[in-house]
């Protein structure tokens, strides 16, 4: 089988660390077309779409797509850089990435947080823990306000709670949790540690003041426990949950949030094992998914080659685990656990000084000896 898989370099770092993954998935020789499509902010400058269609078209006709980063900027500024026949036309810039998300109805964002041995990063050696983030919902569904009418006013004036709100000048942002979502984002938590043989899934929520969306959440992951009784389940508020991640991170195997909370934690829980060098994302749908490295476009790192690569490249590990590779995906894992250990290839951000491509031809010798 030949598989095609949309490749999205992106703005920044995201064309170098695409880069160093194609010179791993060369080695790898994965029976694979790959195609490059068009992202972010360039394409946002010049053509006032950061997604363009024509990009959508491709990745309807891949298996999945493998994403580097993208640059962000705030309203204002985003405007500015409009080319200038565009200006004036109501063009607002958005996320690609979130917006790839929800297109896709990619659900489950996965991340992976893994102490490798013989990191000098790692705060302990025995961390592996897998986040499970709502991908679609919650305060990053996108349904904002501003200014905000006096017809939404008046939908609120009767809630006692919003009466001080009204004529202020203010923005809103509502935080959307349905049973649909939270149901698949908790199950997808428990079949991976059912498939995995782990022992915990901790449900991380602020339900005593969120009382009505983690409310629900909450009780949506106690029904589905009792599909799974051979795994425990913890609750734990957010704030609490920062506070024994950095305690004891050993004692978790899969954490499930929201969107934010997701988002906030998994960042924390990636800093415990090298920072963001070492952290992938896999977005996860029932049809499709795009496969990333956390980190941003690091603009100020642009053209350098310093940035370390192991986070796209567990990235790609994780896409030929998700069409089904999975030797292939464990020998890389394992060449990338070697490499570490070994410490003679080191990026700056672990002391070294070996360029984003030098780690990756590293890791790539390293599958091929194995």
């Amino acid at each position: 089988m030949t598989y095609k898989i949309a490749v999205l370099p992106g703005d920044g770092v995201g064309p170098e660390v695409i880069e160093a993954a194609m010179i791993v998935l060369n080695e790898i020789a994965l029976n694979a077309e790959y195609i490059y499509g068009d992202i972010g902010w360039e394409f946002w400058r010049k053509e006032g779409n950061p997604l363009p269609e024509r990009t959508m078209e491709l990745m309807h006709q891949t298996d999945c797509a493998l994403f580097g980063a993208i640059t962000s900027k705030p309203k204002d500024e985003a405007q500015k850089e409009l080319a200038p026949e565009l200006r004036g036309k109501g063009l607002e810039y958005y996320s690609p990435i979130v917006k790839l998300r929800q297109l896709f109805d990619l659900y489950a964002n996965v991340r992976p947080a893994k102490a490798y041995p013989g990191n000098p990063l790692n705060y302990k050696d025995n961390i592996n823990i897998t986040i499970f983030r709502e991908n679609t919902e919650g305060l990053y569904s996108g349904v904002e306000y501003y200014p905000v009418s006096k017809e939404i006013d008046e939908v609120f004036k009767e809630n006692p709670r919003y009466k001080k709100f009204i004529g202020m000048d203010k923005a809103i942002s509502l935080r959307i949790i349905s049973r649909k979502g939270a149901e698949r984002i908790i199950r997808a938590a428990f079949e991976y540690a059912k498939n995995n043989n782990l022992r915990n899934v901790t449900v991380v929520e602020k339900p005593n003041v969120l009382r009505e969306t983690s409310g629900l959440f909450v009780r949506v992951a106690r029904e589905i426990h009792k599909e799974y009784p051979n795994i425990e389940m913890w609750e734990t508020n957010i704030d609490a949950q920062a506070m024994w991640l950095v305690k004891n991170p050993e004692k978790y195997d899969v954490l499930v949030t929201s969107n934010l909370f997701g988002d906030i934690i998994s960042d924390l829980a990636s800093q415990l094992v090298g920072g963001l060098g070492f952290a992938a994302a896999g977005n996860i749908g029932d049809n499709y998914a795009v496969f990333e490295p956390v980190h941003g476009s690091a603009p100020k790192y642009t053209g350098l080659y310093k940035v370390n690569p192991i986070a796209t490249i567990r990235a790609v590990r994780m896409m030929l685990d998700y069409l089904g590779e999975h030797e292939k995906a464990n020998r890389l894992e394992t060449a990338i656990e070697e490499v570490v250990k070994e410490g003679k290839v080191r990026t700056y951000d672990m002391g070294g000084d070996a360029s984003t491509l030098d780690m990756a031809k590293e890791i790539a010798k390293k599958y091929a000896e194995l």
